[in-house]
């Protein structure tokens, strides 16, 4: 497993946007009976989405508004911003890398380090790392972070192992270089061998688009979709995020000997509820600790740490000193522990466009 130590850096200011536009579970006939219905709203926790649905809205459109949000209210100028990282599946275009469009649809100086990264579910965490990374040496001085996903675009509507569990979002993360501080602590690991079990076949440069890729087949009873929607094999993910994330997160603190009972707060990749609950079992967590909320945003990929962040504890984290550990897993396959620090956080209200 990788591990980092990564000091000299902290984070200063989360934001978060989310589409205006609702998808309620709760009268979703995809998933059946109104019995149905309430079993799988008891098992996922999930019982409504934000989402796109049309609205000619990007990841990166959640993402600019959450960056200038975050840039007023950290009182930054844009030319002091030093570094910019967009972590996504859902990038503008195939070319050019969506951090160049948002380099300068922000208005940041072109002096300033861009990139993309292509990670969903872990796509915050090794984010962080990146950018941790660069602005450790004092080079680089202030950072943003953008990570989002509009990933029901990627789903059938006629699929009901998908569309009703993934909502989308954009969020901003704001990294400073500061000597002398503590940092993060990483631990990451990737499982390529089963890349498949959440993959789009079709689109990309080993499997051309074709006619034939728009073609909708029924796969199981309530699901359809084509090859250039998303397929989740959902018990391998399954096992996958409740024998790696624990085993993640027990690594990072045995590795930096850290005292669980020091960690305020647990936030996890909002997959669903029954995996996080037995992520949380596992590592012995008590529920107060592991604040939720795909109740009201379902999985929004790439985002869901930092949305979970500003929508659920941003009163607490703008005051005060917290210990946050952060596990984000899924897509790749991959996996992503973290741990930091924050004083006095700067988390603007949660945005909707």
């Amino acid at each position: 497993m990788a591990f980092q130590e990564i000091k000299n850096v902290k984070i200063v200011g989360i934001s978060a946007c989310v589409p205006k536009h609702i998808k309620d579970n709760r009268d979703l006939t995809l998933l059946g009976s109104q019995d149905e219905i309430n079993k799988f709203i008891d098992t996922t926790g999930i019982a409504q989405r934000h989402t796109v649905d049309d609205q000619n809205i990007c990841t990166s459109d959640l993402c600019y508004e959450a960056a200038e949000k975050l840039i007023n209210e950290l009182n930054w100028s844009k030319e002091e911003i030093d570094c910019l990282i967009f972590v996504s599946q859902t990038p503008d275009y195939i070319l050019p890398a969506t951090s160049c469009i948002l380099q300068g649809r922000l208005g940041l100086s072109t002096e300033c380090f861009a990139m993309d990264i292509s990670l969903g579910c872990s796509g915050w965490v090794y984010g962080l790392s990146t950018m941790a990374s660069l602005l450790s040496t004092g080079n680089m001085k202030k950072a943003l972070l953008l990570v989002g996903d509009t990933v029901t675009v990627t789903k059938s509507k006629d699929d009901k192992s998908t569309y009703p569990l993934f909502g989308d979002a954009g969020t901003a993360t704001a990294v400073v270089y500061e000597s002398g501080n503590e940092g993060m602590k990483f631990n990451t690991g990737t499982d390529g061998n089963k890349y498949d079990s959440i993959i789009i076949r079709d689109g990309g440069f080993r499997n051309f688009f074709s006619k034939e890729s728009l073609e909708v087949k029924e796969h199981e009873p309530g699901i359809f979709r084509n090859n250039l929607q998303s397929f989740l094999h959902g018990q391998n993910v399954f096992i996958f995020g409740i024998t790696r994330a624990p085993k993640s997160i027990r690594s990072l603190i045995d590795k930096y000997k850290i005292d669980q009972e020091e960690i305020d707060y647990y936030v996890f990749h909002q997959a669903n509820l029954l995996m996080n609950e037995k992520i949380r079992k596992k590592i012995k967590v008590e529920s107060e600790k592991v604040p939720y909320s795909l109740d009201e945003f379902g999985n929004t990929s790439s985002a869901s740490i930092p949305l979970t962040m500003v929508a659920r504890l941003r009163e607490k984290l703008r005051n005060g000193n917290h210990k946050i550990l952060g596990c984000g897993f899924g897509v790749g396959l991959s996996w992503g522990t973290v741990v930091f620090n924050t004083k006095d956080l700067v988390c603007p209200e949660l945005i909707e466009i």
